[in-house]
């Protein structure tokens, strides 16, 4: 194993549209995030992870790309762009670019070439079909539409969109493809960039003749085809053949974002070191209160499962890296899910319960905006107030069956809105985000819950996650130690070992609303309590609520 820069610092994740306002048009933009630059700093931050800020119509907020080396004008220019980065690297920070190469907007010029006619050069850079039966070309699903196929009446052929209709696929089977790809990589490395986080990388390869989806025999209806699209074995042929072509002799890196890995499987794209990703995320622990119908058949989760989860990625990934997150832009807000939002006392102990928890495991934190102050999710009132299209989508489809108020509840629990609200910097208007309205309503908590607040108060979310980030900033053992979970039956408490040569750490936690009965062993008893959310002395026969505790052994 070695030792590199993007295994040792912490990540900032930034959704630029929602973190911070310059010019008071009710958009976050370059320059806000410039101007918030020192308090990353102060937080211990050693990289920022940018969500997509070129040129977009926006139908998927960013993720459908018009063009990937330009700015989108509400962000600000590309000057602004490299101020920042020269900004960032002055104060010693990296910062690494969203890369969306799976599909392009409809309005990028690739794509509008392609649609001209079927003999155009572009044709092939998007993957195009005729029907069958007058019907799409398979039965494949889209993760926002019924169907993952739109019908191009110019030419009667369809094209792919696994996301939505503005968002066709590009065909990576195509060479000139990559070498497009490949080139514009190069030139952002180029301008100085640190490394690329990958949007949905594990679906860029399509199985050979596009199959039908179906798990389970008799299947009718459109599917979510993931075995024919998701993980095949050509993906990882390009990903190698990325690796060579743009990151040999640069020191940067790459995460990739891949839905559907298994713990089995993810190694393949992280070992050998170096040869594919470096990291990915996976979504084994998001997907812990999905049911058999997916993100939004809700069910209850348990600190067993969590555990299970937590630990054996742990292990799955021992011969490799982890990367270490509780919520991103696509997620409801920690807090609201794994901690408790409805009492003050309880939601700011159970937001540094779960930093404690995640924190300083095996592998590289990220933190979304807001985690550090412990943001909840928004107590949306109307459907009018959404701008995430996938919520709006299900809204519509469930509302017309006559379930918009079940359909309702859920959206409010794992909508991708509640991340997307404003950063909440003060109590004064708009909290302190903008002096305009901004694009999505605020939470109306931010009076209570907000930079400024925290950062007058010593026992906040955001002095802790600070102090957390400095203990693991400066011990080799909390990053490159191994990681040994322990208690694993307890029914609410969560504990790990981390070791390293002579330095030796236990972490708990209980991840309950209820008092857990504990009794350390004596090879622990006398250690040395370093951090703890809770200004009781510690009890030798259990975990308070939430409690959480990090005990130096030795």
């Amino acid at each position: 194993m070695t030792n590199a820069w993007w295994k040792e610092c912490v990540f900032y994740q930034i959704y630029p549209r929602s973190f911070m306002d310059s010019n008071g048009d009710g958009i976050g933009d370059l320059n806000g995030i410039i101007a918030k630059l020192d308090y990353l700093k102060w937080l211990g931050i050693g990289a920022i992870w940018l969500n997509p800020v070129y040129d977009s119509p926006n139908d998927d907020m960013g993720y459908d790309i018009r063009d990937y080396e330009k700015i989108m004008t509400e962000f600000g220019t590309m000057a602004d762009f490299d101020r920042l980065l020269s900004e960032a690297h002055q104060r010693g920070m990296r910062l690494i670019m969203d890369l969306v190469v799976n599909h392009s907007s409809d309005e990028h010029a690739w794509f509008v070439e392609s649609r001209k006619e079927k003999d155009n050069p572009y044709r092939d850079y998007y993957i195009w079909r005729p029907g069958k039966n007058g019907k799409e070309p398979n039965n494949w699903a889209s993760f926002f539409t019924p169907s993952a196929w739109k019908h191009d009446p110019a030419s009667n052929e369809w094209y792919l969109h696994l996301f939505s209709e503005k968002q066709p696929d590009l065909n990576w089977e195509n060479p000139q493809v990559r070498e497009a790809v490949f080139a514009m990589i190069n030139r952002w490395f180029d301008r100085g960039i640190d490394g690329f986080r990958m949007d949905v990388i594990n679906v860029i390869g399509k199985k050979p003749g596009l199959p039908d989806g179906g798990k389970t025999p008799g299947m009718t209806g459109y599917v979510m085809a993931d075995e024919q699209f998701a993980n095949q074995p050509q993906t990882h042929e390009y990903l190698r053949e990325m690796r060579k072509r743009c990151f040999a002799g640069r020191d940067v890196m790459c995460v990739g974002e891949t839905p559907f890995v298994t713990r089995e499987i993810a190694p393949d794209y992280l070992v050998p070191e170096g040869t594919e990703l470096d990291m990915l995320f996976q979504f084994e622990l998001m997907d812990i209160d999905s049911g058999p119908g997916g993100k939004w058949d809700i069910v209850p989760w348990s600190p067993g499962k969590l555990k299970s989860i937590l630990f054996g990625w742990q292990e799955a990934l021992k011969d490799s890296w982890n990367s270490l997150f509780w919520a991103n832009h696509d997620q409801p807000r920690p807090v609201s899910r794994f901690g408790c939002d409805d009492n003050e006392e309880l939601r700011v102990r159970s937001a540094k319960m779960l930093a404690t928890l995640m924190l300083l495991l095996r592998g590289t934190p990220f933190i979304y905006q807001g985690e550090e102050i412990g943001m909840t999710n928004v107590p949306f009132s109307d459907p009018a107030e959404l701008r995430d299209i996938e919520s709006l989508r299900f809204y519509e489809i469930a509302a017309a069956r006559g379930e918009g108020a079940q359909t309702w509840q859920r959206i409010l629990a794992k909508g991708r809105d509640n991340a997307r609200t404003p950063m909440q910097w003060d109590d004064s208007a708009y909290a302190g985000f903008s002096t305009g309205e901004p694009w999505i309503r605020m939470n109306p908590n931010y009076p209570v819950i907000n930079v400024r607040a925290a950062q007058t108060d010593p026992n906040s979310v955001l002095h802790y996650y600070r102090d957390l980030i400095a203990l693991r900033n400066s011990h080799p053992s909390l990053i490159y130690g191994e990681t040994q979970a322990v208690f694993p039956e307890h029914p609410q408490v969560a504990g790990y070992l981390r070791r390293l040569d002579d330095a030796a750490w236990l972490v708990l936690v209980n991840l309950s609303g209820e008092w857990a009965e504990l009794v350390l062993p004596e090879a622990f008893a006398g250690g040395q309590v370093v951090l703890s959310n809770v200004t009781t002395p510690p009890s030798n026969d259990g975990l308070l609520l939430y409690e959480a505790r990090v005990i130096k052994l030795g």
